[in-house]
């Protein structure tokens, strides 16, 4: 996590969302905005994860699944909760799937610590550290590693 990027004062900033029953975070400053399910249009051929595409005011969006992603069991039944995190990753404007927002936490970068070697259904190349909060741990990731090069070409390509 680039301590500059994300830093205001002595703080860390993270928007805080809920996945599969666990709590992620992401730096404040790369998300672009946070809405709420739309309809998705599938894309043939499209990796697993993908769930399809929007039109975010006249721009096509991929949107990844992070459960899917994660290998996290598909959830049943309605997505009234259901939020997209919008971010930028090197020039390709992605959206992410999320169970629900949390809230916006201004954290203490004393009670971050690095990732552990191996974290259950996660790679740890995509988690920056895991948040110590007083009730309960915030695992934090950087969304631009969930991809790989390759990925993010086929997302640009699909979507086009």
């Amino acid at each position: 996590m680039s301590e500059k990027e994300n830093q205001v004062g002595d703080f860390l900033q993270l928007v805080t969302f809920k996945l599969g029953g666990e709590e992620f975070g992401v730096e404040i400053f790369k998300v672009h905005e946070i809405i709420r399910m739309l309809q998705i249009t599938q894309v043939p051929n499209a990796p697993d994860f993908v769930h399809g595409v929007i039109n975010l005011r006249g721009k096509v969006v991929p949107i990844i699944s992070l459960r899917r992603r994660f290998s996290f069991e598909v959830a049943e039944g309605g997505d009234q909760n259901l939020r997209i995190i919008v971010v930028e990753l090197n020039q390709v404007t992605v959206g992410f799937i999320v169970d629900s927002v949390s809230e916006v936490l201004k954290i203490s970068p004393d009670i971050v610590e690095p990732p552990p070697a191996v974290l259950a259904g996660v790679a740890s190349d995509h988690i920056t550290g895991v948040a110590k909060l007083e009730d309960r741990l915030v695992i934090l990731l950087d969304l631009g590693q969930l991809l790989s090069a390759p990925e993010k070409e086929e997302l640009v390509a699909k979507a086009a």
